[in-house]
């Protein structure tokens, strides 16, 4: 049951008077409508107008700005489809405090700072709280009473200014709040509900599809017997068959590695349909966009972020940037703090509840998304400045069924060593020429962990990300396609930095591999099921994909010295060796075929980006392989002795830095800013 039919269908309304239950029912629908400009219908591009009138918010201001920025900014929102209020506030012209204050004292309504209020005075249910989040709204129980308390948008707040016209007397039932005071009581006071969500929340609404562990521990054999579905059951895969039947077991592995090969072939060989250009989406049929970005320990980062945020073509006044923070990072913290005021911007510290992973971060600030899309960045990441209006166009090309899609990435600190140039090159071929592919032939895409946009209602719906999952991004991709939906890919460009030495970049891919075989474990733990879910287009990628990842780089040193010792023998003079094992040829036939593919693939790539000149590093892809090998081996151990640690990739050390100049602190416009309004 939603949010407002809970309060309006008067649930433990014996505890309410009946006043309150009057006002619920009567008023308490179009008050919402009003309040949110709540969608009508499932169109996420449709125009939030649902009132054209004068603007009544801006009449506690009338004598405190000057006329002709009251004006600009009423002309802005009737173009935009919001509240003056909004515009002002998001120009920072004024901050929302001060701005309430206002309105707090020209319609009579209080404002809550929360101060002596606690989970028991709201009657919604834990699973509600997550709704309050999003709407900006909360009924509390006061002195006998209901009281709604909201942090006002889109049009609440001249929804309100004519409420106490009409209706003095629900001033009293009523309470303003800004939408940091609402964030932090829901997020830190109420018992802790939305931090037990983001850690659990998919464990418990989809068990199968979790990567966390038993809710009830068992007995202690019993655990370690689960484990052994696991990393041991990989281990098992690949040293136990070798041993009863090593030629039907050698051949298997040579086959589903060329099926690895011949995939990546087809995906990267697809014909790429004609992509129409669309017209230009004028700004006021432009939905709330979100942008959220998980941070932890990147004091170094921040400043390139948000101007690479800052520089996104779109309306500031419908984005809004989630900037999810660990408690104990003070120095990012204190980074953001430098930049200024940033009106768009929300800061939230997950709590600590659960493993400390980007996922459950993501999950923190999903209740508080208040856009019709979701995108997410990493901290090192520097996407186009049209990258949010291309993905909105990616969507209105396809059918409804697409939930995400996924722009390139592209690694821009190239030159500084030969792991930046091969990851470069590896980064090139997979998101400009296989995945491309891969969603042209409708398979589920393993998505990047950035650069993701998703409807934010299909992300709801699926549980939104997998906290115990190290590869979140993987899961998620597979778990939509369970859900019917598709994944497409974008022609937009997010450029990242890679690692420089190995030390680092041997972490990221342990925990890359490690997700990998979570990904892996989850999907697979009901094959039928999974068949029937996501068909066999899903099934296949899964397990040729995904699995032949992890088993290609575990298997690689075991073929590498059985081809190493039949090429000596060769030498050696020893013909009779070609005989001796009849597969030998079909081992040697499938290393080369995987070189050649990974070549020719990251050739195509990086002639695609024009760096084709950094194409000889491609002739180190058999040392390149064997680093994979050492990462896959660490991360099969990780998953069984740590399998939820995350290990965190240091950015903000190369020195091959796009340009970038000083992020602008806070909003700029034409008409200055008056004294006495600043935060």
């Amino acid at each position: 049951m939603a949010l407002w039919d809970h309060v309006r269908n008067g649930e433990a309304s014996a505890a309410w008077p009946r006043r309150d239950a009057e006002f619920t029912r009567a008023d308490g629908s179009a008050f919402l409508r009003g309040s949110f400009g709540l969608p009508r219908s499932s169109n996420d591009n449709q125009r939030y107008v649902l009132d054209e009138g004068p603007a009544d918010e801006l009449d506690c201001l009338r004598r405190v700005l000057p006329t002709e920025l009251l004006r600009a900014a009423e002309a802005r929102a009737r173009e935009l489809g919001i509240g003056a209020d909004r515009v002002l506030i998001q120009w920072g012209v004024i901050d929302e405090e001060a701005y309430l204050r206002r309105l707090a004292f020209h319609t009579g309504i209080a404002i809550e700072d929360f101060s002596r209020i606690d989970r028991r005075d709201s009657p919604l249910r834990d699973h509600q709280i997550a709704q309050a989040a999003e709407f900006g709204l909360i009924p509390l129980r006061q002195h006998g009473r209901l009281i709604w308390t909201l942090a006002p948008r889109r049009l609440a707040a001249r929804t309100l200014c004519r409420l106490a016209d009409e209706r003095p007397d629900m001033a009293d039932r009523i309470r303003l709040t800004p939408s940091s005071r609402l964030d932090q009581f829901l997020l830190h006071k109420a018992d802790g509900v939305l931090g037990r969500s983001a850690a659990d929340g998919l464990r418990e609404r989809f068990p199968q599809m979790s990567a966390a562990p038993a809710a009830i521990e068992r007995l202690r054999w019993r655990r370690y017997l689960r484990c052994i579905k696991g990393p041991c059951g990989i281990a098992a895969l690949m040293l136990l068959p070798p041993i009863f039947a090593l030629d039907a077991w050698s051949s298997a592995l040579a086959l589903w590695f060329l099926a690895f090969i011949g995939l990546r072939l087809a995906g990267s060989f697809a014909p790429r349909p004609h992509v129409k250009k669309l017209r230009r989406m004028p700004d006021h049929q432009l939905p709330v966009y979100t942008v959220i970005a998980a941070l932890y320990r990147e004091a170094k980062s921040v400043a390139p972020l948000m101007q690479a945020i800052n520089a996104l073509d779109y309306p500031r006044e419908k984005l809004q940037v989630i900037l999810a923070l660990e408690p104990n990072d003070l120095a990012t913290r204190a980074a953001i703090a430098r930049l200024g005021p940033m009106p768009h911007v929300q800061v939230l510290i997950a709590p600590a509840t659960g493993p400390k992973t980007k996922p459950k971060a993501l999950n923190c600030a999903l209740p508080f998304s208040r856009g019709a899309f979701i995108a997410v960045f990493d901290a090192e990441d520097r996407p186009d400045p049209g990258q949010l209006r291309a993905a909105l166009d990616a969507f209105r090309s396809n059918d409804t069924d697409v939930a995400c899609a996924q722009a390139s990435l592209c690694i821009h600190n190239i030159g500084e060593s030969w792991l930046t140039r091969m990851f470069a090159a590896e980064y090139a071929g997979q998101f400009d020429v296989f995945l491309p592919g891969l969603a042209t032939m409708r398979m589920p895409l393993p998505l990047g962990g950035s650069s993701n946009h998703f409807r934010g209602y299909v992300l709801r719906e699926v549980g939104g990300w997998d906290a115990y999952n190290v590869t979140e991004d993987a899961d998620l991709g597979f778990r939509l396609a369970r859900f019917g939906y598709r994944s497409v890919t974008f022609d937009a460009t997010t450029k990242e930095e890679a690692p420089i030495r190995f030390r680092a970049w041997l972490g990221q891919r342990s925990r890359w591999m490690k997700g990998w075989m979570q990904t892996w474990s989850v999907h697979m733990r009901e094959p039928r099921r999974l068949w029937r879910e996501s068909g066999p287009r899903g099934f296949l990628t899964l397990n040729i994909i995904v699995g032949g990842n992890v088993l290609t780089a575990l298997a690689y040193p075991i073929l590498v010295v059985a081809v190493a010792a039949f090429i000596a023998g060769l030498f050696r003079g020893e013909s009779s060796s070609i005989f001796a094992d009849p597969l030998m040829p079909l081992h040697v036939a499938t290393l080369a075929a995987g070189y050649l593919s990974t070549i020719v693939i990251g050739l195509m790539g990086l002639a695609r980006r024009g760096h084709l000149r950094s194409g000889w590093v491609l002739a180190l892809t058999p040392l390149y392989w064997g680093c994979l090998s050492i990462a896959a081996w660490r991360a099969l151990w990780q998953f069984w002795a740590d399998p939820y640690r995350w290990e965190k990739t240091e950015h903000g050390l190369t020195q091959d830095r796009p340009s970038t100049a000083t992020p602008r602190a806070r909003a700029t416009h034409p008409i200055k800013r008056q004294r006495g309004f600043q935060r």
